[in-house]
Order: structure tokens, then sequence, then C-alpha cells
């Protein structure tokens, strides 16, 4: 069976939309606009790399990436040669770029389910608020590695739902608190 780990830069409010500077959000490039920038915060992100075995996303996350991350060889060399798994209802085959190596669409939640439970492996979730509320809501996340930024944004996409679910345990596998105020938490789903 293969194990879902969702990754998200989030800020303490719960907000993942926009951390990098894309254009047309409200508070867009949240995460190093006055924070100060220390590079091994983002340690996580390349452990990350070197554990994913494919990468799983939403459609408006692979539309978003798409254009971008193949060309950008130094820092995502690896994800870039990973098959890519694109949770979307209406993304059409015909849409997916062809440079960005093995690419499926996955139409349900069911699907994902199927592929989990024949896959081995680590896939990792990259953006996809709405993708990520579903898979967690669903009981598909096994795990989540956060970057969690000090700061307050109100507004904006969240990771976590507001459904009126169980309770969900979870346990800390790594917690660490930067100078800059980010903490790291990484936190398996109980079952």
């Amino acid at each position: 069976m293969g194990k879902l780990i969702t990754t998200a830069f989030v800020s303490l409010d719960g907000v993942m939309e926009a951390p990098g500077g894309e254009p047309g959000y409200r508070n867009s490039g949240w995460t190093f606009q006055d924070i100060e920038f220390l590079p091994e915060v983002y340690d996580l992100k390349a452990k990350e790399q070197d554990e994913a075995t494919a990468m799983m996303m939403g459609r408006a996350s692979y539309e978003a990436f798409s254009p971008v991350w193949p060309s950008m060889t130094d820092d995502f060399a690896r994800y870039n040669a990973l098959p890519k798994f694109i949770v979307s209802s209406s993304l059409e085959q015909a849409s997916l770029v062809h440079n960005w190596g093995e690419q499926t669409i996955l139409r349900s939640l069911d699907e994902v389910a199927a592929l989990k439970d024949g896959y081995d492996g680590t896939i990792i979730v990259h953006g996809s608020a709405t993708l990520n509320r579903n898979l967690a809501d669903a009981g598909l996340v096994d795990r989540y590695n956060l970057l969690v930024f000090p700061v307050l944004l109100g507004a904006g996409k969240r990771l976590f739902s507001q459904s009126d679910k169980d309770k969900q345990m979870l346990k800390v596998v790594e917690a660490q608190t930067y100078a800059n105020g980010v903490q790291k938490l990484v936190y398996d789903v109980v079952r």
C-alpha cells in the first residue's frame, strides 16, 4: 500500500493559498514577505524529494505548476522525473503538458484510493487545497509535512476542511522551531 503525504506551507491560521507569489491573490508571497529566509527551514523539501516516488495534485495546482516546474531543473529535478497523478473531473488529456514526464489523470477519490492500495511508494501531494481537504475527509492522507509560518492571513484557501467529521488523532514524528519563527511539524495520521 502506498503512503500519501500532504506537504504544505501554511499560515498559523491554516491558510495555504499562494505562498510563493502567485499573482491574483490577496496575500500572495506571504512565505517570504517580512520573514527572514533561513535555508535550513527548507531542508524538509529536499527530504521530501528524496522520499517521493510520485507526485499528486489537483487540477488548479497542475495548471499552475506544469508551465513552470519542468524548466526548474535545479530545484525540482527529482520531482520533474517522477510520475504525476492529477485528480480532476474536468481536466482533459489533451491539456497535459508534454515535457513533464508520466502523467495520469484520476477522476475521483475512489480512483485515488485504488491507486494508493496498489501502489508501492510515497506519493507527495503539492499545493491543491481543495484536493487536500477532500483526501483528508476521505481518510486517505497518511502524513502531513507542514512548514507553519508565523503569520495570520485571515482569508484564503485553507489546508483543513470544516466538515463535521469525527476527531482525527495525529502523532508527532518531527518538530522544530527555527530562528525566524517558522515551525516544521510532521505528523502521521493515527488510524
